[in-house]
């Protein structure tokens, strides 16, 4: 669980730091981001619904984990999207893509015994970047080191945007 705290606490990190340099991106918009860093790990799914279950419905070999690559993720964005108005669309794709891409770029830098970071770039490659092997999905100091950032950035959004209040005499 601390890995997914960990892409929720970066994505309403990243997104409040858009909110404090354009002022059309507010709480919704921030929410945006943190529901897009959390797309690629819809692959777990697999957990509720094993991979074995659809296969028997549908008749052939499914598999959840290409979820969890560029390609999956773009088509989880563009699908998502549909849940909102037309006139919302372009910007809930850019906020929840800057939201996957976070999740991607954290993941990458997970430790692996291969010291190759899983296909990313799936379906266009199966090239396997090497990883920065930085913490494990278990650890607990991203969470952390994510949460003291979200404090920050918080605060900075918080007292950026109060200004000089009136006194009244």
């Amino acid at each position: 669980m601390p890995d997914l705290l960990t892409h929720v606490l970066v994505g309403y990190s990243i997104g409040t730091l858009l909110s404090v340099r354009y002022e059309r991106i507010r709480a919704p918009q921030v929410t945006l981001v943190m529901a897009g860093a959390l797309s690629p790990d819809l692959r777990k799914i697999a957990l509720v619904s094993p991979n074995s279950i659809l296969q028997t419905v549908t008749g052939s070999p499914v598999s959840w984990t290409p979820l969890h690559t560029l390609g999956g993720s773009l088509l989880v964005v563009v699908l998502g999207s549909l849940l909102v108005a037309p006139e919302y669309r372009r910007q809930a794709i850019a906020l929840t893509t800057i939201g996957a891409v976070s999740h991607h770029a954290f993941d990458v830098a997970l430790f692996t015994i291969t010291g190759e970071a899983y296909a990313v770039f799936f379906p266009m490659s199966t090239y396997r970047p090497p990883s920065l092997d930085l913490y494990l999905s278990t650890d607990r100091w991203p969470a952390a080191v994510a949460g003291v950032l979200a404090v920050v950035v918080w605060t900075v959004r918080r007292y950026s945007t109060a200004g000089p209040q009136e006194t009244s005499s």
